[in-house]
């Protein structure tokens, strides 16, 4: 046995692959063996291996600093993470579970406001909201679905029970980092696919093209829709992603100057060959962005007049304008209680307790737990604005504790969960980090999720921050079937 492997613990935490007795899990076993095969050169050169197949295939993503956006190298790790499929059948029966209950809020939301009514959930809360639309307001798309991609973060805490950290649905991203992680994987380290039957994720293009063609006005009367995929252009943070899924889906990628709305409220793309309807849009620019008559008039990335189209039924777009409002990390604590109230049943994926600030109650005793809980602001995404409470320095605490006293309405706490670990080669070391994983679940006329998804893991030790702007990483996430 390699003694890095021999020598490798997680004391504390839920490991994802090895028990706190030090043997495999069973659904991880046949890939721990081949590790503790290879010698530390061997690894060293899968893992150069991997970083030349990630230039090869000029995986990347951008950097946002004060200097300018910096173009990285996709991060990644060689070293699997592996989930039974028995344990990932119920988790994402959860997840369509909670996407559904999340997409009723949002139609109700913009149309009758039932839940506000019945003060299920406080109305202030929601209308007041940044991420409101009221030009939303009486819509109701196709299947009564609004969020149709949305990435859901799990993490596992010390009993390895998976929980809802939070729901991404405005613009969810990470989605073709999780099919590339699979490429490289293959790549470097093909005979771990001998011993395993794996599900794959190389067929999520044509997923999100099944359900993006579900939403089309004209589905009865063209069998392909024409579908494009909108994108801020070349320095967005996630523009290899949007290249890589309108490339996937055999759609055009177009920004904002390549379409057009028509008198007759259709919008076009415009062609060599003349203007051609489009069906379906999958917007991958923010919402305030995407359309200068309804949203910001100083935006040059949108389409006049895309709201007017939408509105119309001329178009479809996804996610929806005015998704948003159910992406907001205080709506997020009253998730359990939509799914009680819209679906009658009883989720069967737990979220994490949180409390919000906004409520005097848990206010106080937030600020007398700073040193305990994990703060995070309503609205930011990316890992940013967040304090954790073990991990800050008393200046931090008292920073947050001014934020919060100003403007409680904007901050939200947690526990600071014991996010599980998995074995990560680092340094030469076979050593634990923390990580989460984001599966993607797709809503159109039917339901489906990614069979596992974007597992981002804490490359600094000791560190809960997995976001890749924040100095993360990934792994690739299997579903094995066969292994309980």
């Amino acid at each position: 046995m390699n003694s890095k492997w021999a020598n490798y613990q997680a004391e504390g935490f839920y490991d994802e692959l090895i028990t706190d007795k030090g043997s495999p899990r069973m659904a991880a076993r046949a890939a721990v063996n081949l590790f503790q095969q290879l010698s530390a050169d061997d690894m060293s050169a899968r893992r150069e291996a991997a970083e030349l197949a990630i230039r090869e295939m000029g995986i990347s993503f951008t950097v946002y600093t004060e200097g300018g956006n910096i173009d990285r190298a996709w991060p990644f790790d060689i070293i699997p993470r592996v989930i039974s499929s028995k344990q990932w059948q119920s988790v994402s029966r959860g997840l369509i579970q909670r996407s559904k209950a999340l997409n009723c809020f949002i139609d109700d939301i913009y149309n009758k406001q039932r839940i506000l009514a019945d003060g299920i959930l406080p109305a202030d809360i929601v209308l007041e909201s940044t991420n409101y639309k009221p030009q939303c307001k009486g819509m109701s798309p196709r299947y009564g679905v609004w969020a149709h991609i949305c990435g859901s973060d799990l993490v596992r805490d010390l009993d390895g029970k998976f929980y809802v950290l939070e729901d991404n649905l405005r613009v969810p991203s990470g989605v073709s980092y999780m099919v590339e992680n699979r490429e490289i994987t293959k790549r470097v380290l093909p005979e771990l696919f001998e011993n395993y039957s794996i599900l794959p994720v190389d067929d999520y293009p044509s997923q999100l093209y099944r359900t993006l063609a579900s939403l089309s006005p004209r589905a009865r009367e063209r069998k392909r829709p024409c579908i494009v995929v909108l994108t801020p252009g070349i320095y967005n943070s996630a523009y290899f992603e949007h290249a890589f899924l309108a490339h996937g889906m055999g759609a055009e990628l177009v920004e904002g100057p390549d379409l057009m709305v028509g008198d007759d409220d259709c919008v076009y793309m415009r062609t060599v060959d003349g203007p051609m309807r489009v069906d379906v849009i999958y917007r991958r620019i923010d919402e305030d962005f995407m359309d200068p008559e309804a949203f910001r008039e100083d935006s040059v990335l949108g389409v006049a007049g895309l709201m007017r189209a939408w509105k119309a039924g001329k178009v479809a777009i996804a996610n929806a304008p005015g998704s948003g409002v159910a992406d907001d990390k205080v709506v997020y604590a009253y998730v359990p209680e939509m799914i009680r109230y819209y679906l009658g049943e009883k989720p069967l994926v737990d979220s994490v307790p949180t409390y919000l600030c906004m409520n005097e109650k848990d206010r106080e005793y937030v600020l007398a737990n700073l040193d305990k809980l994990v703060v995070k602001p309503a609205n930011e995404s990316g890992g940013y604005g967040i304090m954790v409470g073990p991990h800050a320095s008393a200046a931090t605490r008292r920073k947050f504790a001014g934020l919060i006293e100003k403007n409680p309405r904007n901050y939200i706490a947690q526990p600071t969960l014991s996010l599980s670990t998995a074995p990560t080669y680092c340094d030469g070391e076979i050593e634990p980090r923390h990580l989460d994983l984001r599966p993607f679940i797709l809503q159109g006329k039917d339901s489906w999720v990614t069979p596992g998804g974007l597992t981002r893991v804490a490359l600094v030790k000791g560190s809960l921050v997995v976001n890749s702007s924040q100095g993360g990483g990934s792994k690739d996430t299997w579903i094995v079937e066969g292994k309980s």
